[in-house]
């Protein structure tokens, strides 16, 4: 459980602004927020501390799913969302938003439980801050936020790429046993088909190899 901690408890650096030129340097733009807390006072509070690290808040939710619902239409780079909200808490927030891909989520809570924290991790949460929130800390752990969830965009995309190769790979596979069949070629010739093809019309091997595919099933 100490290492899922670690995961979401955020330490406060003495030079916390040193965090947040991290962030722009890779972001020219304001990073974009939407808040959702059933407490105007919270959302006040968080809207000015985020105001004054240069952020832009595009807009503010009094439960999850107007959290969900504003994101969707304006495509903020961070979440921060309260747990305890009517309709819809922060963590079903959370789960719905890392489906949708929405944005980076961050909790803002009172409640620190074991349970919580592993239900808030499962959820796609990135970090969290307990209530009353510092500014201090806000930066850090927002800029851990942002952090972590490019890097899981960078994992997801890695595999869905990889994913993309080995069923390409599989169907120039079964391309090249319906030429080797066909035609009596070696599987290096049956290739070398496939790949000249590809070359002349200027598209994908895989392309060609679902055409061979097609043809042969329907009987061409």
């Amino acid at each position: 459980m100490a290492a899922l901690l670690g995961l979401f408890f955020v330490p406060c650096p003495r030079r916390e602004m040193n965090v947040m030129d991290a962030v722009k340097t890779e972001k020219t733009e304001p990073v974009k927020v939407v808040i959702a807390d059933d407490d105007p006072l919270i959302r006040l509070d968080l809207r000015h501390a985020l105001n004054g690290l240069g952020m832009q808040v595009l807009g503010e939710a009094e439960d999850g799913r107007q959290a969900l619902s504003l994101a969707r239409s304006l495509r903020p780079d961070l979440l921060i969302l309260d747990v305890m909200m009517p309709q819809m808490d922060g963590l079903e927030a959370a789960r719905v938003a890392r489906a949708e891909q929405l944005g980076a989520v961050m909790l803002l809570t009172g409640y620190a439980e074991d349970d919580m924290i592993a239900r808030a991790d499962a959820a796609g949460v990135l970090a969290y801050l307990k209530k009353p929130f510092r500014t201090d800390e806000l930066g850090p752990a927002i800029a851990i936020s942002l952090g972590r969830y490019r890097e899981r965009q960078a994992l997801e995309f890695d595999v869905e790429d990889l994913k993309e190769k080995m069923e390409a790979r599989k169907v120039v596979g079964r391309a090249k046993a319906i030429l080797m069949e066909r035609h009596q070629l070696t599987e290096r010739e049956a290739f070398y088909r496939i790949q000249a093809q590809s070359q002349t019309l200027q598209k994908p091997a895989s392309e060609i190899a679902r055409a061979i595919i097609t043809a042969s099933e329907m009987g061409i």
